[in-house]
């Protein structure tokens, strides 16, 4: 395969990503004010990731990657491009088995949480294993 190429959206074009998330069976869904990155590939969308704005920086709410395509180092790319564009704080929920790959893309655990996402991680855990993470 061909490098993908790897972009923030432009609002008009957020539709796009969430057909791509349906395409996939996928339950993510892009949310209007949303910061929205894709790498593309042959003018198809193949990984897609979201930035929330929120108190001292900003939250990663999504990030896939077609399932064809994992473990070839698109979710990195696309991860290590949006990361640059934020010098501010980022901070994501994951799974514990997720832990390790946002690790090494710079996230540490044990940061403290703005308290609107501190407040949504308590009421996420209640019924899904997560941890916090932060990067910068």
């Amino acid at each position: 395969m061909s490098s993908p190429h790897y972009r923030q959206l432009p609002p008009p074009l957020r539709p796009l990503v969430d057909k791509f998330y349906r395409s996939h069976r996928s339950p993510m869904r892009s949310q209007a004010g949303d910061e929205v990155w894709a790498a593309e590939h042959a003018g198809n969308i193949i990984a897609a990731l979201s930035l929330r704005a929120v108190t001292g920086g900003q939250w990663l709410t999504g990030l896939f990657v077609a399932p064809a395509l994992r473990r070839q180092g698109v979710a990195a790319t696309l991860l290590d491009k949006a990361l640059a564009e934020h010098p501010e704080a980022v901070w994501l929920f994951c799974h514990p088995d997720l832990q390790g790959f946002y690790q090494c893309r710079g996230f540490v655990a044990g940061q403290p949480l703005p308290a609107e996402l501190a407040e949504r991680l308590a009421r996420y855990q209640r019924s899904k294993s997560l941890v916090s993470l932060r990067a910068h």
